[in-house]
């Protein structure tokens, strides 16, 4: 091995590294936060190549004094803007419902999208019901928004005899194929390819179906996500991409999946993919940048890629302490504030709420999420007994049973029978 040059400086590795450490103040005045309206709004038909400058902005909607303005205006009437509210705030109350229900060891696990509310309400309103839906696992707002009972998806999260997937999957990985909600993968990002390739499907038949993903902005350094990229661009598949930059993937920062070099929207434009930047907490942005998207699809003008721009407020899931790795203080600094608050001002703003319709509708929100839990807890709860057929493990995998696990599903009847279970 040749010497190091004498003349020249040693190279050197960077490792990213978050800005507020536990004990540290948090200070995000130095995030860009462009006026509510700045971004411009293409046409749908525009090629991807002509408005770069989207991928590096942010679309807004919603301004400081809780008024919709710019091009992006998706000008919802009051009845919508209030359903959307009531998806947002019902998410929240089953999320803190079932967040207890876990400390509580009724189940093993749980994970909050508290504050990320946006990003499948809106998006769910602005999708057609039958549109297909690959979510990642903090978007039980599309199930939500989309009408699915509670109970059902509380007997999943307990595992019990009433659980529709029969235990077979981790607690808030649903499945529901009526509903437009392709089941949950705790492996990062296979959900991409899955729906770039049911939107190829989709327009190879005819049909007039979207797909839309979503997953996290530390996904985006997985290959699947890559590979996904590609079948999209080539094919412009119908789809939307969306990446949640909630700033943390566990318990590592975004830098480590490439923040600090640039947007994860600008991951589009490697691909001639057309990509938005957004407000994740901005509930008409994420609106209004969904039926974009959903109208260039429909349109056959390809995928677009779409960055939410949010923040993470509480762990990752109840098996993390984020006070372990963050600063305490970050939720509270963070400059785009609270969605279903933001969204609650703007109403008031219009005349069409008030802060005591608000508090009447979160005391409905969680009279009914425990009205739900009452119902579901009544098929079981995870470790209490025994919820499903122990001969079921064998079901459900091959279309017709092989003979060596008949055998052994036959030989596991026989035992218990045996032992008088």
């Amino acid at each position: 091995m040749d010497a190091p040059r004498a003349n020249l400086r040693p190279l050197s590795l960077h490792v990213p590294e978050p800005r507020f450490r536990p004990g540290d103040t948090a200070d995000f005045s130095d995030v860009d936060v462009p006026p509510a309206g700045s971004a411009r709004r293409p046409d749908t038909a525009e090629p991807a190549a002509a408005f770069r400058d989207l991928a590096y902005t942010l679309v807004r909607v919603l301004d400081d004094a809780g008024q919709a303005v710019g091009p992006w205006n998706p000008r919802l009437d009051p009845d919508a803007l209030r359903k959307m509210l009531r998806s947002m705030a019902l998410t929240r109350a089953f999320d803190e419902r079932m967040f207890r229900a876990q400390r509580q060891g009724k189940t093993s696990f749980y994970m909050k999208s508290t504050g990320e509310e946006a990003v499948s309400v809106a998006a769910a309103m602005a999708l057609a019901a039958d549109d297909m839906c690959f979510p990642s696992y903090r978007q039980q707002g599309i199930l939500i928004t989309r009408g699915y009972p509670l109970v059902q998806m509380m007997n999943q999260i307990y595992s019990n005899k009433g659980d529709p997937l029969q235990g077979r999957q981790l607690p808030i990985m649903y499945s529901a194929k009526a509903f437009g909600f392709f089941s949950i993968s705790g492996n990062l990002a296979t959900q991409y390819p899955q729906a770039v390739g049911w939107a190829m499907a989709s327009a190879a038949k005819g049909d007039t179906r979207i797909a839309a993903t979503w997953c996290g902005e530390g996904s985006t350094a997985e290959g699947d996500f890559h590979s996904a990229m590609t079948f999209a661009t080539v094919y412009k598949a119908p789809v939307i991409l969306n990446v949640v930059n909630n700033q943390w993937a566990i318990s590592s920062f975004s830098g480590f999946a490439g923040a600090e070099a640039t947007t994860f929207a600008a991951r589009a434009v490697g691909y001639g993919i057309a990509g938005l930047r957004v407000d994740g907490n901005d509930p008409l942005a994420v609106y209004a940048a969904t039926l974009w998207a959903a109208e260039r699809a429909r349109t056959n003008q390809g995928p677009t890629l779409i960055e939410h721009f949010t923040y993470r407020a509480e762990g990752h899931s109840t098996s993390d302490d984020p006070t372990a790795y963050r600063s305490a203080g970050e939720p509270n600094a963070w400059p785009l504030g609270d969605p279903i608050r933001r969204l609650k001002d703007h109403l008031i703003a219009l005349g069409e709420w008030d802060e005591e319709r608000h508090a009447a509708m979160d005391l409905e929100c969680a009279e009914e999420v425990k009205r739900a839990q009452k119902e579901a807890e009544k098929n079981g709860i995870l470790g209490h007994g025994l919820h499903q057929p122990f001969e079921s493990m064998f079901e459900g995998v091959f279309e017709q049973i092989p003979w060596h696990l008949k055998e052994q599903q036959q030989q596991m009847l026989d035992e218990q029978k045996a032992a008088g279970l």
